[in-house]
């Protein structure tokens, strides 16, 4: 596929408009990312293991390894190439519970899950294998994941009604009126909410506890863990994100420098995974952010939407401790509640596309239900083996037809 240049009427409309599309496009790129999101790292993190002070670390470290890589590749392919943390793999994470090993383990299989990224770009027979997995099983692998986390705004509201509910009902208004801003209004209901309830309980925030640091853990290895979380996190990872954002690009008209993207996306991971980041690739949903004609009417001009939204995480990543601290401080549940919220569409998509095929269904309820389920076996989460059950389950019943 072939990059779209502008006929000489756009050009010259792109020459008037100037810069300021493509640099809000990228400030709007870089807010939204964060904000949807921020609140699945955290609890993915924290599900595995992390300190608060380790999964504020972690979360700086996406944000600096994806900004870098995303200003690296705009600026050097002159393409809108967004990157993003993988908010897939951080649900896999939440929903994994505790992992043989502890925090090292499991920062040594997001080490080794940026070895497997890495070499998906330079052996294509890796990216192959992953393409060939189905879509039904791998989406409903993700859906089984993404179900225990989108129950938690429910769980949440016995335990902390006075931020809970008004928490959802912003967001139930915001996607009505202006769904792309539905989980920032959701935070920022949160964040009020939480600050209120400090000051009812006398309560308030260490300064030291907002400034941001790097919390560096010597990972390890053990098998549960490479099987158990490395595995599940590569293949939702690739399938969930990079090959869906390689596809966005592409229905703009771009063509994704794939070795490059894997490269950067795989050192990237590789470099933050001792500071707790677990994993960065191309941006799914975002990626039309700064990839549509709303980012500039010039395509050989909305690179400048990618830069400014990498430029824009930096300066994100300074508060990725304050927002840590505040959500430490906020009553329980309220992380859970924005997580949730903000994985619901997620959740959505996956059913879809677990549920598409009619013939192969079956495989994939028992894919979903296995997943769901969290139940780990041999020291190995549930994800693992609801993609073995249902791979076996779908060739098996689609012999008895």
């Amino acid at each position: 596929m072939t990059k779209v240049f502008p006929v000489p009427e756009q050009a010259a409309t792109s020459e008037a408009v100037g810069l300021a599309p493509a640099l809000t496009a990228g400030i709007v790129t870089a807010l939204v990312g964060f904000v949807s999101a921020f609140a699945v790292v955290l609890k993915g993190l924290t599900g595995v293991g992390a300190s608060q002070a380790q999964a504020a670390s972690g979360l700086l470290a996406v944000c600096l390894t994806q900004a870098v890589g995303m200003m690296v590749l705009s600026y050097r392919y002159r393409m809108p190439i967004s990157l993003a943390w993988s908010t897939p793999g951080a649900a896999l994470l939440a929903g994994a519970g505790a992992v043989a090993g502890g925090w090292p383990a499991a920062v040594g299989a997001f080490v080794l899950t940026g070895v497997l990224i890495l070499l998906t770009g330079l052996w294509g027979r890796i990216g192959d294998l992953v393409a060939r997995i189905p879509v039904g099983i791998a989406q409903a692998m993700l859906a089984g994941v993404l179900l225990p986390l989108c129950l938690a705004p429910v769980r949440a509201v016995p335990t902390s009604p006075a931020v809970v509910l008004p928490v959802i009902a912003v967001w139930l208004v915001l996607q009505r009126y202006a769904k792309r801003w539905a989980v920032l209004a959701a935070f920022v209901a949160a964040a009020v909410g939480a600050g209120i309830s400090m000051v009812l309980d006398h309560r308030g925030l260490e300064l030291a506890s907002m400034v941001p640091s790097v919390e560096l853990t010597v990972p390890h290895w053990n098998w549960q863990t490479i099987i158990g979380i490395t595995v599940p996190l590569y293949i939702v990872t690739m399938a969930s994100q990079n090959i869906p954002g390689s596809a966005v690009l592409g229905s703009f008209g771009y063509q994704v420098p794939w070795r490059a993207a894997m490269t950067v996306t795989g050192v990237g991971t590789i470099l933050g995974a001792p500071a707790g980041g677990h994993a960065i690739n191309l941006a799914a949903i975002s990626a039309a952010l700064a990839a549509a004609p709303s980012a500039h009417p010039d395509p050989k001009r909305r690179w400048i939407a990618a830069f400014t939204a990498g430029f824009g995480y930096l300066v994100l990543a300074l508060a990725s401790a304050a927002v840590v601290a505040l959500i430490a401080a906020a009553p329980a549940g309220t992380l859970e509640t924005v997580a949730g919220l903000a994985l619901l569409g997620t959740l959505a998509a996956a059913l879809a596309g677990a549920l598409r095929a009619e013939e192969h269904r079956e495989a994939s309820v028992l894919t979903f239900l296995i997943a769901a389920s969290g139940v780990s076996f041999l020291g190995v989460g549930a994800a693992f083996w609801a993609l073995v059950v249902g791979l076996i389950a779908r060739r098996l019943l689609a012999a008895r037809t």
